[in-house]
């Protein structure tokens, strides 16, 4: 019987990867083409002799497929009028092994003792010659195949042959030999018999799985057409037949009776194959053959099989239809499913080919037992889902079908139809060799194609449909070139015959759609080349071609095919590449007029005209001039767009080089080779050498647009719509661009040789391979597209692995180099040369502190990677086994970092070493571990167990897999044999119960305790050698490669996953109110479960949750029968069983009459918008509490006073004159709203209403604007390609903003509207597939969305404010949130549109007091950690929602937990963050209440600036990022117990900001008191002032000094509330000056514009002049006094400019809106009022600080001018003249202005406004474009000295744009 991973099926070409010919072999002309009928690939062999001709499986003879299942299944089709071998290599249980063949060249049964051969005789299509032939004499078909031969499904009962023939019993398949003229789609291997003529949903409907009868695996059957039966399309041949006591002389179709569709049989004469004369040697074992083959001697426990069962109808063959792709697998819940029509079971006549199968359990991870044998299940555990691949004879053909949807384009020897927007796939099968040609007829109903090699055939295909409807010989050698007329009568083509001359041939296929034949109306030979010929769309009748010195038009007429050459002149000797005719039609010309395009190698366009056979213009494409070279008519200047590669995919880039078209006559120089050309009605398409695609207006005037590419353009393709276009490359990539978006999409990449190695990262999301085509590339595992790729040059990269914590790769090369690479930034880290030859092995350890290398000449290296560019910390030599090859698993790491392991110093022993040092700690040598071998065993791969088991595993030269104690060495068991060759890769999943080999090109799935008969499964698919296997970090897949990468569905559930026996039974459990009892689960004191059970289903409203006390509760989530006699609705749930305070909620999603809005953003027009609303929601009908819990962890949004304002003057797309920079800050005030991934290296924050995502390698940020409210937290999907934010309500909205945010391209793809305040928190499903979100104390609701449709699915309101919400990692239906004194535990159930929640309260232990938890997390296994507000940490077992253990973490409230694995952080509001050793609770959970907290082990402590409100670590805890209530974010490094300030910011408001004079830095100050100087080019902080206890209120930085600059003149001052001035040295980073020249404190502040003076403005409106030199006050003024200073500013003017001394000018402004403006010189001690203004304003309150500020500033650009803004008659900015001391231009405003800012350079105005708007105005013609992002009144802008940089203030955020037009 198979082994469990060999069941319920193994699909053989997948499972050893037959298309990477690593782990199988071929001879002669074996190659995968596409089969149009079948729609997928096929393997054609072909060739006269066997022995030289053939595909081998596995590649040598010395190994073994280790296939057990019973019956073998081929799926195959003859080549007509060919002859074929099957040689079948059986192992038997006496070890002996015995080959089976069967071929149409046998022409009798023979038989030996290893050896049978059987005549094959092959069917023939129902009605036909052969089938006619059949019916009178069966000899005469025992031969070669007949030319209508059908696609057939054999399958061999290889036990029932052994048995019947030999007396013999059969253990496994050892090889499989294909030889000579087949075509096969695959193999396969099951103990079940399939039914072919059943599909699922007939075999559900008729549950035909309870008598024994299955359908055949989707990803085996053969595609059957709506209304087609498969009997009528397919042969069904089983050998030897059921019930068969006799052994036949010969495999074939049997008599047809009564098809399996009830129909009976037309066939005059019934066949069977006659019973065979056996020698004597066969002879004399059959008296043991009834015995062997009867069902008594075969105990099963399945059921009894019917005795009726249906017999397969053969009938002829009709057109296939496509299979959906997608439909691939049995369904995981049911056993196999019957076939045949529903419900019919006719008679079987005796003889006939019977079809049954067995019927088994449900699927699960479990033993079971069939006759003696007994196995695992899942059966397969494997199911290939992706492998990637794009080429052919050549890479120029690829068409577009006319619904513009998807293109075709060959692969090889299959032809591939590919949805462009979903990616769906659809094959064309048929040919044997690669396809040289394809063409589509106008409307794309038919396709041709030619396939290359001597035997050059051509196919049409009915495209819709997928069937070929003609096959027929070309007479040619190879078609170059294919051409269909509109209408699809005519094909023409054009190819080399057999002496070397052109050919080209005419074919009539006007009747191939109703079933006739093609004939040939015309053909030529001719001297001259032809590159490509088509034939005119206008008459099917004419041609043209073109090639090497020639364009000719050709002409079908009388049978006849002639040609006339155009005159070409002097373009004669030009090679001409491809042509295309002028597309559209005008009423007033005849058809024929019209012009054709002809391109070729040097860079011309001729446009011919075809009526008159002459050339009538020609142009040229010639590469760019250098500049100042005049060129008429260039191109592209400003049109021109190019496609610039970027991370392995083309995107949108720059403006490319200039290429100059011009009429020529006979230009000099080489011009842009031109290999395809295509024209549009508007537009010609044309693509070059240089890899350019560039589409021209058809006059060739300009560039229109272009697309860059890695190499030359094969070939380029309008679509019919004219908005895409398709692109081949000689690369062998295939995209298009569209022309409309200007995007450029790459369909297909792929590795172009063999692949040695790869690494998976994070979540299986990411993969990076290297390979012999010298490049390593990285690639997304979900859509197998490429990321990136790197290449060394001259080096071949032979070794990968990915940093487990960061987005780093290291690689190894040929030359013995090992580099590490950045993905973030796609950069080289370090280079390290310690090795001189190739690298054969190299891994990180799973903690990522160290890397480890090898290579052949036997030095290991270990790299410390603590920090991010990696060092070498010791070098070995002469340890690593020289000549043990490389591999993935030369090196092992153990699961805990500590132990290092490898084959060495000698082949022979296995060394273990201290992985942090280097250190030897065990040596052990395996050749004298078997004591009765002859030989000398050595070692060959090395892989740890996990930790937990302390086992090394080592596979050896013998076939074995040797398990060692990795302490002491001692061996614990030995696996023997593994393979037939040396085990290439090991690999253990991490639960420890699954093994992973890969040998030669198998690779097998292992039970690792070996507990039963069978205890692997093996799959082949490989065609070359696996070179390594491993499971993805979730155990969900594994990854094989070598030919390819394979990428396959693991199917074994983890064991913390697995169902239960019994769980999926249908009867165990009653629904309430179905009249029977409730279902009862196992007590939790009872065996531990491993899943959530599940939940009832019932409607109650939403109850109030009550205390509960949990002694005695039978079952958490159990009901008892007087529950249900009770009834249900309307009505609280308790628990019956004694208990009187344990509550059970069961809140199921119910319609509501007025949904709450969910706006998800759609494009206008799209469809589905109302799909997206919301249809469940429970409201609760108690009163909500609004008082604020005491916990510091509940967000409670800043006070604002602005509000959003009421319009909006938004730039138009592209003229946006001012763009974000950056954002300095972080919002302390938010809770978990910074999102960290260390897989990917996502990184994000919030910062007011802003999400900064911010690389962590460059510093560079990008911000997500989508709120308008400040963010209160974030949440990040588990496989970091989403991202969710909230934020509060905006005004006229009734519910808060959460933003569902695309994480690849930053786009917010959907608004959710539901919480009435504001959300506490939200959380991702372990599976991503939901999303919970928590409302604050006000709102006290939870809701549940689904992340495919973000509908909400459901929402209920609590009666208490609840703190935190996190999902269990074991399960997407459990969920805990944490409030007042307890836990709630959630059950989430989904049935269809029906989603249920049931709610179990477990409150906090008694010794606790009343406390609030506040935070939680899940733990390793079923533990749950819930910080309190006391200080306490509390462990909970989520079997049992029981409190077990507590201990004192902290002095303050715990607001922040994160656990990985055994180790645990806590962060609270005493500024502390603790990380806790907690291996020991997983222990202590047995004991319950005798649990103390002295096994928890504080490991470390670090104390930051504020109260801990976010944290995010890696998988090991090692390192990670946190935030605090001071803007801060810290990166922690437990290791090295450090703390680094990645982000930093003001934790108050910021009251001022300003540049450097060079703008390399800026300065701002706020109310914490503090200065702050930041780095433009990095925005980091570079120093920090900081003075206790006062307030900064102003800042300026001192001028660039005339004569000098230097460092030491960087000076800032500062002015604080209590009066004093501090100046401040930058490059000294100390304060060099304090003055106090005021008493109150200070609002404005400014240097002289010579720096030699501070002016300063108080509260009391005093303005002092004082001397930084001297530090004295010189000079106080009065003239405000009474209102504070607002302003304060300098500029320069001429010295009697205004009729006054003095070099300088400055203003005062004070907030009663007055402004004087004066004229001095500080060295003469002069101050002159120049000029006192007062604006009017009507009456407002007296407290002037509630009234907009008045502002004032010197226009720069007009001399001698001021602009105003404040309080006034009028919402205004007013221009004053000082020369005609009057306003000479008011300019309109929306609001009051309460900052302003004028730009030096350019004539913009900056104005913020209280609506946190920002406003940009150009004068003077008042041009306005407002700016959001800010979430507070914008109350500071500040224009950098050049005018291209602004910095804007919104309480404690800054922003950093920069001006990039005007």
């Amino acid at each position: 019987m198979a082994a469990a991973w060999q069941r319920p099926y193994l699909n053989v070409f997948k499972h050893f990867r037959v298309e990477e010919w690593k782990r199988s072999a071929r001879e002669g002309d074996v190659a995968a083409l596409t089969d149009a009928r079948l729609k997928g690939t096929v393997y054609r062999i072909r060739g006269s002799l066997p022995a030289s001709s053939y595909l081998q499986l596995p590649r040598t003879g010395t190994q073994s497929l280790g296939l057990a299942g019973r019956y073998l299944y081929l799926l195959f089709r003859p080549m007509p009028r060919k002859h074929f071998v099957v040689h079948l290599d059986i192992a038997t249980e006496e070890n002996q092994v015995v080959r089976i063949s069967f071929s149409n060249l046998f022409k009798e049964f023979k038989s030996t003792a290893t050896w049978l051969q059987f005549p094959f005789v092959c069917g023939a299509a129902k009605g036909s010659a052969y089938d006619r032939a059949a019916g009178a004499s069966r000899r005469d078909l025992a031969g070669a195949a007949p030319a209508d031969v059908r696609w057939t499904c054999l399958v061999l009962d290889l036990r029932s042959i052994l048995s019947l023939y030999l007396s013999r019993r059969y253990s496994h398949l050892k090889s499989v030999k294909l030889c000579s003229n087949l075509l096969v789609k695959n193999l396969c291997t099951s103990d079940l018999v399939f039914d072919p003529g059943v599909t699922f949903s007939e075999a559900r409907q008729a549950d035909l799985a309870r008598r024994g009868v299955a359908p055949m695996p989707r990803e085996m059957a053969f595609p059957v057409p709506k209304g087609e039966k498969w009997h009528d399309l397919y042969d069904y041949i089983r050998f030897p037949s059921e019930g068969s006591k006799l052994p036949y002389d010969s495999i074939q179709k049997s008599c047809p009776g009564p098809a399996a569709g009830g129909q009976v049989s037309e066939d005059p004469v019934p066949q069977l194959p006659q019973p065979v004369t056996l020698t004597k040697a066969v002879r004399d074992r059959l008296s043991l053959v009834h015995q062997i083959t009867s069902p008594k001697a075969v105990p099963r426990r399945c059921p009894v099989i019917p005795k009726s069962i249906p017999e397969v109808h053969l009938t002829a063959p009709g057109p296939p239809r496509a299979v959906p792709a997608g439909d691939q697998e049995l369904e995981e819940s049911q056993g196999p499913h019957s076939a045949g029509d529903a419900g019919q079971s006719p008679s079987v006549s005796d003889g006939g080919i019977h079809v049954y199968a067995y019927q088994r359990s449900e699927r699960a991870s479990r033993a079971v037992r069939t006759g003696s044998e007994e196995r695992l299940l899942p059966d397969p555990i494997l199911k290939l889902r992706m492998i990637i691949g794009f080429g052919g004879c050549s890479t120029k053909w690829a068409l577009w079908t006319q619904n513009n949807a998807a293109v075709v384009y060959p692969c090889h020897a299959v032809i591939v139809t590919l949805q462009i927007q979903t990616g769906e796939q659809r094959f064309f099968i048929g040919h044997t060799d690669k396809v040289s040609a394809l063409a589509f007829n106008g409307n794309s109903t038919l396709l041709a194609s030619a396939q290359a090699g001597a035997l050059s055939v051509v196919r049409l295909w009915d495209f819709p449909t997928g069937s070929c409807l003609s096959v027929f010989k070309t007479h040619v050698r190879s078609l170059l070139s294919l051409s269909f007329s509109y209408s699809g009568a005519v094909l023409c083509g054009v190819g080399k015959d057999g002496h070397g001359k052109t050919m080209v041939v005419v074919w009539n296929a006007a009747q191939v759609t109703r079933g006739g034949e093609v004939t040939v109306l015309a053909k030529a030979h001719t001297d001259v080349d032809i590159q490509a010929l088509k034939i005119a769309f206008f008459d099917d009748t004419r041609m043209v071609s073109c090639g090497r010195d020639n364009v000719r038009l050709w002409r079908v007429r009388s049978g006849a095919l002639r040609s006339c050459p155009v005159n070409l002149g002097e373009y004669h000797s030009l090679e001409f590449t491809d042509l295309a005719f002028e597309e559209g039609h005008a009423a007033e010309r005849e058809p024929e007029d019209r012009t054709l395009f002809v391109c070729s190698k040097s860079g011309h366009v001729l446009e011919v005209d075809y009526k008159n056979v002459c050339v009538r213009s020609a142009r040229r494409l010639l590469p760019a001039q250098p500049r100042g070279c005049q060129r008429p008519a260039e191109a592209g200047s400003g049109a021109g767009r190019s496609i610039c590669r970027q991370g392995g995919e083309d995107r949108p880039g720059s403006t490319s080089t200039v290429i100059g078209v011009r009429n020529d006559k006979q230009i000099s120089g080489p011009g842009i080779a031109i290999n395809s050309i295509s024209v549009s009605s508007t537009f010609c398409a044309t693509g070059s050498e240089d890899g350019y695609l560039r589409l021209w207006p058809l006059d060739f005037s300009a560039v229109v647009l272009e697309a860059e590419h890695e190499a030359p353009v094969s070939s380029v393709c309008i679509s019919p719509d004219s908005r895409k276009v398709l692109c081949t490359t000689a690369a062998g990539n295939l995209g298009y661009l569209d022309i409309q978006s200007r995007d450029y999409n790459t369909l297909m990449r792929s590795h172009e040789d063999s692949i040695l190695a790869f690494s998976v990262e994070g979540i299986w999301k990411q993969m990076a391979t290297v390979s012999r085509d010298d490049t390593i590339r990285v690639w997304d595992l979900v859509s197998m597209q490429q990321l990136y790729d790197f290449t060394a040059a001259e080096e071949m990269p032979c070794a990968v692995a990915f940093h487990p914590t960061q987005q780093i790769l290291a690689c190894g090369f040929d030359s013995g180099t090992v580099r590490t690479f950045s993905l973030a930034a796609s950069d080289l880290l370090a280079e390290h040369k310690q090795h001189r030859t190739v690298i054969a092995g190299l891994t990180f350890s799973p903690d990522g502190n160290f890397m480890f290398s090898s290579c052949l000449q036997g030095t290991l290296a270990l790299y410390s990677c603590m920090a991010e560019k990696s060092h070498v910390l010791r070098v070995l030599g002469n340890v690593v086994a020289r000549d043990a090859g490389s591999g993935s698993d030369a090196l092992a790491v153990s699961g805990d970092s500590r132990l290092l392991a490898f084959v060495g110093p000698s082949n022979y022993v296995v060394t273990v070493m201290e992985a942090c040092s280097l250190d030897e700690l065990l040596r052990v040598d395996i050749s004298i571990l078997d004591l009765n071998s002859t030989a000398l065993d050595s070692a060959a791969r090395v892989c740890f167990a996990p930790v937990p088991r302390g086992e090394l595993l080592v596979s050896t030269s013998s076939n074995k897999i040797l398990v060692l104690d990795a302490k002491t060495g001692r061996l614990v068991r030995e696996v023997s044999p593994v393979h037939k060759l040396s085990c290439s890769s090991l690999a253990l999943s991490k639960d420890g119960r699954y093994l992973l080999t890969a040998g030669d090109k198998v690779i097998k799935v292992w039970d690792y305790q070996m507990r039963f008969d069978i205890n692997f499964q093996v799959y082949i698919g490989h065609s070359e050698p696996v070179r390594q296997v491993a499971f993805t970090p979730d155990q969900r897949h594994v990854i094989s490669v070598g030919d390819a990468i394979f990428l396959w569905d693991f199917l074994a559930l983890p064991a913390e996953r697995s169902p239960p026996a019994g769980a999926r039974s249908s009867g165990s459990a009653l629904l309430p109110g179905a009249g029977g009892s409730s279902e009862k689960l196992k007590d939790a004191s009872e065996t531990p479960r491993r899943i959530v059970p599940l939940p009832l289903l019932s409607s109650p409203p939403c109850l109030d949750v009550s205390s509960v006390h949990q002694a005695g509760c039978q079952s958490i989530f159990s009901e008892s029968d007087k529950e249900e006699e009770a009834g249900w609705p309307g009505t609280s749930r308790m628990v019956a069983n004694g208990d009187k305070e344990a509550s059970v909620l069961v809140v199921e999603a119910v319609r509501n009459e007025e949904p709450v809005v969910v706006r998800p953003k759609v494009s206008p027009g799209s469809p589905g918008e109302p799909a997206n609303e919301p249809r469940k929601e429970t409201k609760s009908p108690t009163s909500q509490c609004s008082v604020r819990p005491d916990s510091y962890r509940h967000f409670t949004p800043r006070f604002k006073a602005s509000v959003l304002p009421q319009n909006f003057l938004s730039p138009p797309a592209g003229s946006e004159v001012l763009k974000l920079k950056a954002v300095i800050g972080y919002n302390g005030n938010g809770r978990g709203n910074m999102v960290w991934n260390p897989d990917t290296g996502f990184f994000a924050y919030t910062c007011g209403c802003v999400i900064v995502v911010e690389d962590l390698h460059s510093g560079s940020q990008k911000h997500w604007l989508g709120h308008a409210e400040e963010i209160s937290t974030l949440a990040v999907s588990h496989d970091a390609q989403v991202l969710a934010s909230a934020s509060g309500k905006r005004n006229g909205d009734s519910h808060c903003q959460i933003c569902i945010w695309n994480i690849q391209d930053g786009v917010c793809t959907a608004n959710l509207f539901h919480h009435e305040t504001q959300v506490q928190a939200m959380a991702f499903s372990q599976d991503d597939r939901f999303l919970v979100t928590l409302g604050d104390y006000s709102d006290q609701t939870v809701a549940l969305w689904n992340t495919y449709t973000y509908e909400l699915m459901l929402s209920t309101c609590i009666s208490e404010p609840v703190h935190d919400v996190a999902f269990s990692p074991l399960s997407h239906r459990e969920l805990a949130c944490v409030g007042k004194g307890a836990v709630m535990f959630w059950l989430l159930e989904q049935q269809g549109a029906d989603v249920n929640l049931k709610v179990h309260r477990a409150p906090a232990p008694d010794v606790l007091g009343p406390v609030e938890l506040t935070s939680l997390c899940y733990g390793a296994d079923a533990l749950l950690y819930s910080g309190t507000n006391s200080g306490q940490i509390c462990v909970w077992d989520t079997e049992t929602n029981r409190c077990f253990m507590t201990w004192e973490a902290d002095e303050g409230e715990i607001g922040v937990l994160v656990c990985r694995r055994n180790r645990l952080a806590s962060g609270s509001n005493t500024k502390r963050i603790r990380l806790w050793a907690v291996a020991a609770v997983q222990e202590l959970r047995l004991k319950g209440p005798d649990a103390r907290s002295s096994s928890v082990l504080l490991e470390h402590e670090i104390t930051l600036d504020g109260t801990i409100v976010s944290a995010a670590f890696d998988d090991s805890l090692e390192m990670g990022i946190v935030g605090t209530t001071a803007g801060t974010l810290w990166y922690i490094n437990w290791a090295e117990s450090t703390s680094i300030r990645l982000i930093s910011g003001h934790k108050n408001k910021v009251t001022d900001v300003c540049f450097s004079p060079d703008e390399t830095h800026c300065a701002t100050c706020g109310e914490d008191g503090s200065v702050r100087i930041w780095s433009l080019g990095s925005m980091e902080l570079v120093v920090q002032f900081q003075v206790l206890n006062q307030s900064c209120q102003c800042l300026a930085w001192k001028p660039r000094p005339v004569v000098a600059w230097g460092a030491e003149s960087q000076h800032v001052v500062a002015g604080y509330s209590d009066g004093t001035i501090r100046v401040f040295s930058i490059s000294r980073t100390e304060m060099e000056l304090k003055m106090h020249p005021h008493a109150v404190a200070l609002t404005a502040i400014a240097y002289s514009t010579d720096g030699e003076m501070i002016l300063s403005g108080g509260k009391d409106g005093l303005v002092a002049v004082s001397s930084p030199r001297t530090g004295m006050t010189i000079r106080v003024l009065a003239d405000h006094k009474g209102s504070p200073i607002t302003v304060l500013q300098c500029t320069r003017k001429q010295y009697r400019d205004f009729g006054v001394e003095g070099g300088e000018l400055w203003l005062a402004t004070s907030s009663d809106r007055r402004v004087s403006v004066w004229a001095s010189d500080w060295l003469k001690d002069k101050c002159e009022l120049l000029d006192w203004l007062s604006f009017p304003a009507p009456a407002g309150p007296e407290d002037l600080g509630s009234l907009p500020p008045s502002l004032a500033a010197f226009c720069p650009w007009e001399p001698g001018t001021l602009v105003y803004v404040g309080f006034g008659m009028q919402k205004e900015a007013l221009v004053y003249s000082l020369r005609k001391k009057q306003v000479v231009e008011k300019i309109s405003l929306p609001y009051f202005a309460t900052s302003l800012s004028l730009s030096p350079a350019a004539r913009f105005m900056a104005v913020g406004f209280g609506e946190r708007l920002l406003r940009l105005l150009r004068c003077p013609a008042s041009d306005a474009q407002d700016y959001t992002g800010h979430d507070d009144a914008v109350h500071l802008c500040r224009f950098a000295p050049s005018g291209r940089r602004l910095l804007t203030a919104s309480h404690s955020a800054v922003l950093v744009w920069e001006l990039t037009g005007g």
